[in-house]
């Protein structure tokens, strides 16, 4: 038989359907692959017995001639952002330390609905807020990837570390992320594998854990284009217990996937070639440009004039969401409690605080409540906002000259875990290229289009139209087909 935890959704679920193996063996392997990886560190709780049961669940169903679900059999990882009923949730806080929420994710019900499992919570940046994945209480995730020549650890990039770490190192076949700022992307790109961030409200937010909540955004992360969409399929549709929730139909984007682009025009924004990015980055991103006129695209110059004016703002609109979202862990319902001896309730606020928050969450805290604070509202937050909508208006013009905006994920390949954490803006410029789409609430996906001459991954971006995830998806099977990208890290864990 062949190694289960080579197959991705797609060949899992087939397989399952077709008989050629047992959901259950499938959930197996996994969790065997799951346990055997504990120095990558992507997972902060395992859960075998749930994905045991969904197997069974699966293979009782087939025996009866049922639907088995767009994901019938596919064990998966669950970013530890998403609420699990029974299971700790922390979203890698010391705060949250021990909570197990009485309900499940709008998101994670859907993926269960749809016969998928869950091998475990993946481990992430604290709340997700930061770019490398070492923020996390539970300590640092490590790519699976080394650079050629070197022990040293390299970052799987951030907040969606864990899971990006756990499908490059083939111990889950796809995992759930979320992005912000670029936090499925970004780590896509580092490891070599596929993920894209829908349309701003296309995945409900409902139980799961927020961070800036105009930005947040669910989406999943895999090796191929294709279980990208069969599971983004699983995952999207209206929930009318999000109000920022769509209400449309979900497409059937991995029936409709095709790689002809013909009739596309792909534009390249001129401001994304900054000052700093890396050779191989640029190079790969003509490598793409070429690609995608293969299939059949015409390649077009577009201008996005406000690009270098996203990263500031959102570095202001996403502290100041994250300050008032974060007002809720105070001690006083669920999670730490720090009561020190004859405190009031004040003392027992800043003391819980103090102990539950890591340095990359009160850094945040601290910026997001200055901007929001009387004399500096309009300076700061007021003024980001007409930014973000001017990043806005720049993609609305562009979309009257393209059907779609290819540029690099990320201005340089995976850097050594460490390396980065004395100077926090040059860690924040990771997302410099993810954030304008952020912004403007857009699908975008992160595709792999080789390695670096040091054996590191190196990621494109697609960026599309409000609501056209189909488009997006195309471009990136049609970069996936020409890339042939099946390199997989050396297993050294």
């Amino acid at each position: 038989m062949t190694d289960l935890t080579n197959l991705g959704v797609k060949a899992i679920r087939d397989g399952v359907a077709g008989g050629d193996f047992t959901a259950r063996e499938v959930a197996e392997s996994f969790n065997a692959a799951v346990a055997s990886a504990a120095e990558l560190n992507a997972f902060i709780v395992t859960t075998p017995d749930h994905a045991l049961a969904a197997a069974d669940a699966v293979d009782a169903k087939r025996a009866k001639g049922e639907d088995l679900g767009a994901m019938g059999g596919v064990p998966i990882g669950m970013k530890d952002l998403f609420a699990s009923h029974g299971v700790q949730t922390t979203a890698a806080s010391h705060i949250l330390e021990g909570f197990k929420p009485e309900y499940e994710s709008t998101v994670s019900q859907n993926l269960w609905n749809a016969g998928a499992g869950m091998l475990g919570k993946l481990n992430l940046d604290q709340f997700a807020m930061g770019s490398s994945n070492e923020t996390s209480y539970f300590g640092n995730v490590a790519s699976p990837w080394r650079k050629e020549g070197s022990n040293a650890a390299m970052s799987p990039g951030g907040s969606s570390g864990g899971s990006s770490s756990a499908v490059a190192a083939r111990i889950a076949p796809a995992a759930t992320g979320t992005d912000t700022g670029g936090s499925i992307r970004q780590p896509a790109a580092f490891t070599g594998i596929c993920g894209i961030k829908p349309t701003y409200g296309r995945c409900s937010r409902w139980g799961v854990v927020a961070f800036a909540s105009s930005l947040d955004q669910a989406g999943p992360m895999a090796r191929s284009v294709e279980d990208c969409a069969i599971m983004l399929g699983a995952m999207a549709g209206f929930d009318p217990k999000d109000a920022t929730s769509l209400k449309m139909d979900v497409p059937d984007w991995e029936a409709a996937l095709n790689a002809d682009l013909k009739g596309k025009k792909v534009g390249i924004p001129k401001e994304y070639r900054m000052d700093g990015t890396d050779e191989a980055i640029l190079a790969s991103w003509e490598q793409g440009k070429a690609w995608l006129k293969d299939a059949g695209a015409e390649i077009v110059d577009v201008s996005l004039p406000h690009t270098k004016y996203a990263l500031p703002a959102y570095y202001i609109i996403a502290p100041a969401e994250a300050s008032s979202n974060l007002a809720r862990y105070d001690g006083v319902r669920y999670g730490l409690r720090d009561l020190p001896e004859g405190a009031g309730l004040q003392d027992m606020y800043a003391a819980t605080r103090a102990e539950g928050f890591g340095d990359e969450v009160k850094r945040r805290i601290l910026i997001g409540t200055y901007v929001l604070s009387a004399g500096f509202y309009d300076a700061y937050y007021n003024q980001a906002q007409k930014v973000r909508a001017l990043v806005a208006r720049d993609f609305e013009q562009a979309w009257g000259e393209c059907d779609l905006i290819l540029a690099p994920t990320t201005p340089t390949a995976s850097f050594p875990l460490g390396s980065l954490n004395e100077d926090p803006l040059t860690m924040y410029l990771n997302d410099v290229f993810a954030v304008p789409a952020s912004l403007a609430g857009l699908p975008a996906m992160s595709v792999p289009a080789g390695l670096n001459p040091d054996g590191l991954p190196l990621g494109l971006q697609l960026v599309g139209k409000p609501f056209d995830e189909q488009t997006v998806l195309d471009a990136g099977l049609a970069i996936q087909q020409r890339s042939g990208f099946e390199q997989a890290p050396e297993k050294w864990w």
